[in-house]
């Protein structure tokens, strides 16, 4: 079973999905944001293709474990993604994913131009990996 997995922001989201077995995240591409029916259309084009079962979205907590402005415009988001699909979607605490995508990055002395492009893609696979990671055990 294949699961996709998100880190929805306000400009773009970053799109991941697991191999067949669940295992692994692998980064899949960044959704440039223009309106939400185009955002979740291409969000089902990619379900259909990759024979997706579950969505895992990260949910961007402050660190007190509260939800703030950015969790709420995911939880919205995320409410208007199950009214346009059948499919399960997870919510996932992802604090620091971004922050661990870039140190990432910059450990491997990419450039900051081309750390925007891909890293909302790594955040999503930060986010969909800790999930696999945590049914694992």
């Amino acid at each position: 079973m294949r699961i996709m997995g998100l880190d929805v922001g306000d400009k773009t989201i970053g799109v991941a999905v697991s191999d067949l077995l669940g295992w692994t995240a692998q980064g899949l591409e960044t959704i440039r944001r223009t309106n939400l029916k185009n955002d979740i259309n291409r969000l089902k084009e990619i379900i259909k293709k990759m024979e997706v079962k579950k969505i895992v979205v990260g949910l961007p907590k402050n660190m007190n474990g509260t939800i703030g402005s950015q969790g709420e415009k995911v939880l919205i988001f995320v409410d208007k993604l199950k009214n346009k699909l059948d499919i399960e979607v997870i919510l996932w605490d992802e604090r620091l994913t971004t922050v661990a995508a870039e140190k990432m990055l910059i450990s491997a002395d990419v450039s900051r131009k081309k750390r925007k492009k891909v890293i909302d893609k790594l955040a999503a696979v930060y986010i969909l990996q800790g999930y696999l990671d945590r049914q694992k055990s």
